[in-house]
């Protein structure tokens, strides 16, 4: 017999009676706030063109590494799950068959938040009313094709139900952002905007990328064969993102080391990373010293500077030459903050008008570290939890050990970070409970009043995060 698909009201809220109806009470007054998405990895071209998402598999599982790497992890190729291979190479185009091999699946997301997600949208998007597994997969793909097809969830239209009220994208500095023009020109009232992300331009490490500095010539009319001139470049490019209305940039390096070269020094790193001469040292040291570069040039035209430090991108090797990047095989790292956030912040951190918004895979540094900081320098935040992180032990654990240092305002709110559209309003309803469910432990214990948490979740789940964007 199927199973019944039911959300309960009281998911993610305490146990105790009494707490739980402070946490109730406290996502009753957010619950329907709109969205501020200000970091994610979702398709510009849904929203410049608004056509039909194309079924159920292509929506949900071939472009969700948070999905198929679970699967993969028990044995499930990814050309099954019609994932696309870097040289074109044939993988599983039926839809319905990658469907019935997630369905058949699904019970190994059981305990992940990605199941969370899942399960809401099924149920709050979609109307199911039973649960997915091999019996109901032909249903399921049938349901939400059939909807797929209507007006009522075209990509625009959903953005409208959602409540977004803003949602950013992330792009690199070689993107025409023609998508984000088409959007403009459109004429519909829907805010997508873009995210500065240089990696390509600034990781010696990264595929490409003396070739990418050639392009980045290209684009920016710049000498990229010169350190000055590479560096004109970069403000070029992020003057015209800014103008297209991107607020932040979004920096993801292997750690959080920075570096504040003098003029000889600098150019002669450039360089040699631009000749490919440079050893591993050398790449981390630019890496290093492009971070206060961008930071000098975040506090010249405004925009935020997000860092994603620790992240061991692309550790499978033969998926990486098989699939290209991010394929589920970002491993978390040791990551040190203190000494390696140093020249950067002997620099600028005593600067109240720049804004550096910082993130870890590495739980063990909030207390020891990023709490402190960002409880003493002017211009940091702490971003909230991230890729394995974002879940609600994830969450919780957060909180409750960069509180004490850093407080509630020196936290950027929270962004979702997906390529996954439909969770979106899956992700933050998660993310307003368990701040809630904090915040009412905290009134429960007597260290908060009432009245501080009602304004504290409001704070959390819309207020910061448009004051740390600059929304």
């Amino acid at each position: 017999m199927p199973k019944t698909l039911s959300l309960h009201p009281d998911r993610l809220f305490p146990a105790d009676a009494g707490t739980r109806a402070v946490a109730r009470a406290l996502y009753e007054s957010v619950k329907d706030l709109p969205i501020i998405s200000p970091h994610g990895h979702t398709d510009p071209a849904w929203f410049a063109h608004n056509k039909p998402f194309a079924n159920a598999a292509e929506l949900f599982i071939t472009p969700d590494h948070y999905v198929f790497r679970m699967l993969y992890s028990q044995g499930v190729s990814l050309e099954s799950l019609g994932v696309p291979t870097a040289d074109g190479s044939p993988v599983e185009t039926d839809g319905r068959k990658i469907w019935q091999c997630f369905a058949d699946h699904y019970h190994l997301l059981r305990g992940t938040p990605s199941r969370l997600w899942l399960d809401s949208v099924f149920c709050e998007v979609f109307g199911l009313e039973q649960r997915l597994d091999s019996a109901t997969a032909d249903a399921y793909y049938d349901a939400i094709n059939e909807q797929l097809a209507t007006p009522a969830f075209r990509p625009r239209a959903l953005f409208e139900r959602f409540n977004i009220e803003l949602l950013a994208t992330t792009e690199s500095p070689l993107d025409d952002l023609a998508h984000h023009q088409a959007i403009r020109d459109s004429g519909w009232g829907g805010r997508v905007i873009t995210t500065y992300r240089p990696d390509a331009v600034t990781d010696p490490d990264y595929e490409g990328f003396v070739a990418n500095l050639e392009r980045f010539a290209e684009l920016t009319g710049e000498d990229t064969t010169t350190w000055a001139g590479y560096l004109n470049a970069h403000r070029v490019r992020r003057a015209f993102f800014k103008h297209m209305g991107a607020t932040a940039t979004d920096h993801g390096h292997p750690s959080a080391a920075t570096a504040n070269l003098g003029q000889a020094e600098a150019t002669a790193l450039f360089d040699a990373v631009r000749g490919g001469r440079h050893t591993a040292q050398q790449a981390e040291l630019f890496r290093a010293q492009m971070l206060t570069e961008m930071a000098g040039m975040s506090l010249e035209d405004g925009l935020v500077m997000q860092i994603h430090p620790g992240s061991f991108r692309n550790h499978n090797s033969a998926v990486f030459r098989r699939f290209g990047r991010d394929k589920g095989a970002d491993i978390p790292a040791p990551t040190g903050y203190v000494q390696a956030l140093k020249p950067l912040l002997d620099k600028y951190g005593n600067e109240p008008a720049l804004e550096i918004i910082l993130f870890t895979l590495d739980e063990t540094s909030y207390s020891r570290e990023l709490a402190p900081l960002a409880g003493h320098y002017p211009c940091l935040r702490l971003g909230p939890p991230w890729w394995f992180h974002d879940s609600p032990e994830g969450m919780r654990r957060f909180r409750q050990q960069a509180t004490e240092s850093a407080g509630f305002y020196n936290t950027a709110g929270f962004n979702d970070d997906t390529r996954a559209f439909l969770s979106i309003p899956a992700r933050h309803d998660v993310a307003r409970r368990m701040d809630c469910a904090f915040l009412a432990e905290l009134v429960a214990d007597h260290r908060l009043y009432e009245e501080e948490a009602a304004e504290l979740a409001v704070e959390l789940a819309y207020q910061l995060a448009k004051r740390a964007y600059r929304l």
